[in-house]
C-alpha cells in the first residue's frame, strides 16, 4: 500500500485528498493548521491528519523520508526545500505550481535520485498545457504547424452566483489573486515581443467571447515566451496566455493599482478607519467627500462604477480597520475576503479557452477553438477545486501505479503524462469542447 504525503490544507485540497483515499492510497494530511487536515481526512479510515510546520525541518524530513510520493500544496517558496528533501530520501514529487528556477536547477539531481518532480499539474498552469499539447501534437502529426495560438482561463461566479459588482468571488487564496495584479508580462502578438509593466497589467485588457455565457475581459498573465519552445510551437506568431475576468474587473484593478492598495510594506494603522487609510493612500487627508478625492486622485467620474465598487466593498466607511500591523493588499485582502464570498449552495465556474491557427502544406487553414466550461456542485466542491485538486491526485496514481516513468523535473506536456490524465478527467465530467473552421 503506498502513502502519499499531502502538504497543505487549503481551499483546492479536498477532491485530491478525497480521490486518493477512494482508490486505495494511504494518506497524511500535513498542514499548520491541523484543524483544516482533520475536516480535509474527515475520518477515513486510510486517512491521518497532522499539525507540521514547514520551517521545522526535521519533522519535515521525518514525514517525507516516510512517504512513497509527497504532494505540495503549500505556498511555492516552499517548493524547492520540500523537493531537497525528496531528492535525499529519493521519493518522487507532485507540485500545482509553477516551475521557478529554483526547481529547474534541481533537475540534474532529481534524475540522478531517479525520482519525478511533475510540476505545473494544476488547471492553470495544468490542464491548460495538457489540452494544448494534444492539439498541437495533433496538428503537427498532420503534418502542420501553429501560426497563432492565444489562451484564457478564469475561475468565476456561475452566471447565477454574479452578484455583486466586482463580478468575482474568491475560490482559492485571495493574496493570490492580488498579488497576480502585480505582475508584469510578456507575449508575442503577430510577430512582435509585446512587455507590459505591472502598473500597466490591467490597461491591456482584450474582450474575449465565450459561446452561451458572453463577452468577459482578458489580460496578459506572466510570461508566455518560454511556452514557445515548451509546446514546441517555434513557427507561432502569437502566443498569449491569459486570465479571464468580468466585464469591469480591469478597469477597478487598475484604480486599485493606482491607489497602492497592492502595497506589500507593512505599516501602523492604529486609529486609522478605511476612510482614513485611503485618504493616507492619496495624501489628502483633509478631504472629507472621499468620491470627490477619489475622483480627483484617480482622473475618473467620481460617479463612476469604479468608485461605487469601492464604496460597497466598505473603502469609504469609518469604520476601523480589520488590522492595525498590516500591508494595503493585507487589507484590502481582508475586506475583500469578507465581502466576496461564496453563499451556501452557489456555484463557482471555471471557463478555460484555447484557440489555435495552423497552417498545413496543402495551403489548409484551420482555426481550433477548444473550451472548458465547468461548474461546481452546489453544497459540494467547487469546480476550481476539482480543476485544481484532480489532475495531481490524477497524476499521483498514475506515478505510483508505473504508469508514468520518468525523472527529473516536469511539466505534463509529453503524451506519457497528458493523454491519461486528460481521458480520465473528461471521464469523470471535466471535458473540452472543441470548434474547427477552415480559414
Amino acid at each position: 500500500m503506498s502513502k502519499v504525503l499531502i502538504l497543505g490544507a487549503g481551499l483546492v485540497a479536498r477532491p485530491l485528498v478525497r480521490y486518493l483515499l477512494d482508490h486505495g492510497f494511504e494518506v497524511i494530511v500535513a498542514s499548520r493548521t491541523v484543524s483544516k487536515a482533520i475536516n480535509l481526512v474527515d475520518n477515513h479510515p486510510m486517512g491521518t491528519a497532522k499539525e507540521l510546520n514547514l520551517k521545522d525541518e526535521d519533522s519535515l524530513k521525518k514525514e517525507v523520508s516516510e512517504a512513497d510520493l509527497v504532494i505540495s500544496m503549500v505556498p511555492y517558496a516552499f517548493h524547492p526545500i520540500v523537493a531537497r528533501y525528496c531528492i535525499e530520501y529519493k521519493k518522487n514529487m507532485v507540485t500545482t505550481s509553477y516551475v521557478s528556477e529554483a526547481m529547474t536547477d534541481l533537475n540534474d539531481a532529481a534524475k540522478n535520485a531517479g525520482i519525478l518532480i511533475l510540476n505545473e499539474i494544476g488547471l492553470d498552469p495544468g490542464i491548460d498545457h495538457m489540452e494544448a499539447m494534444r492539439i498541437i501534437h495533433e496538428v503537427t502529426g498532420a503534418g502542420g504547424e501553429i501560426s497563432n495560438f492565444t489562451s484564457y482561463c478564469g475561475g468565476l461566479p456561475a452566471p447565477e452566483a454574479n452578484t455583486n459588482p466586482f463580478g468575482y468571488k474568491f475560490s482559492w487564496s485571495p493574496l493570490g489573486v492580488l498579488l497576480a495584479g502585480k505582475n508584469s508580462a510578456e507575449y508575442k502578438m503577430n510577430g512582435e515581443k509585446v512587455s507590459i509593466s505591472s502598473e500597466d497589467l490591467f490597461l491591456n485588457s482584450v474582450k474575449v467571447q465565450i459561446e452561451g455565457l458572453g463577452d468577459f475581459e482578458g489580460y496578459p498573465n506572466r510570461n508566455s515566451l518560454p511556452y514557445i519552445d515548451l509546446y514546441g510551437i517555434q513557427t507561432t506568431k502569437t502566443i498569449l496566455r491569459g486570465t479571464l475576468r468580468n466585464v469591469g474587473w480591469c478597469s477597478t484593478l487598475k484604480k486599485i493599482v493606482d491607489l497602492h492598495l497592492l502595497d506589500q510594506e507593512e505599516r501602523d494603522w492604529t486609529g486609522f478607519t478605511y476612510a482614513s487609510f485611503l485618504r493616507e493612500l492619496m495624501n489628502n487627508p483633509n478631504e472629507q467627500n472621499l468620491r470627490r478625492a477619489l475622483g480627483l486622485y484617480l482622473n475618473i467620474d467620481e460617479n463612476s462604477e469604479i468608485i461605487d465598487r469601492l464604496e460597497w466593498l466598505g473603502l469609504l466607511e469609518d469604520s476601523p480597520l480589520s488590522q492595525t500591523q498590516a500591508s494595503a493588499i493585507d487589507i484590502i485582502g481582508d475586506r475583500m475576503l469578507e465581502k466576496l464570498q461564496y453563499q451556501e449552495g452557489e456555484r463557482d465556474m471555471i471557463i478555460l479557452q484555447h484557440t489555435f491557427e495552423a497552417d498545413y502544406p496543402n495551403e489548409k487553414r484551420d482555426r481550433i477553438m477548444s473550451t472548458l466550461i465547468d461548474f461546481g456542485i452546489p453544497n459540494g466542491d467547487s469546480s476550481m477545486s476539482r480543476t485544481v485538486g484532480l489532475p495531481p491526485a490524477i497524476g499521483t496514481r498514475l506515478i505510483l501505479e508505473g504508469e508514468i516513468n520518468l525523472t527529473g523535473v516536469h511539466i505534463p506536456v509529453i503524451p506519457e503524462i497528458y493523454v491519461p490524465i486528460l481521458t480520465e478527467l473528461k471521464e469523470i465530467g471535466i471535458e473540452f469542447k472543441e470548434k474547427r473552421e477552415t480559414l
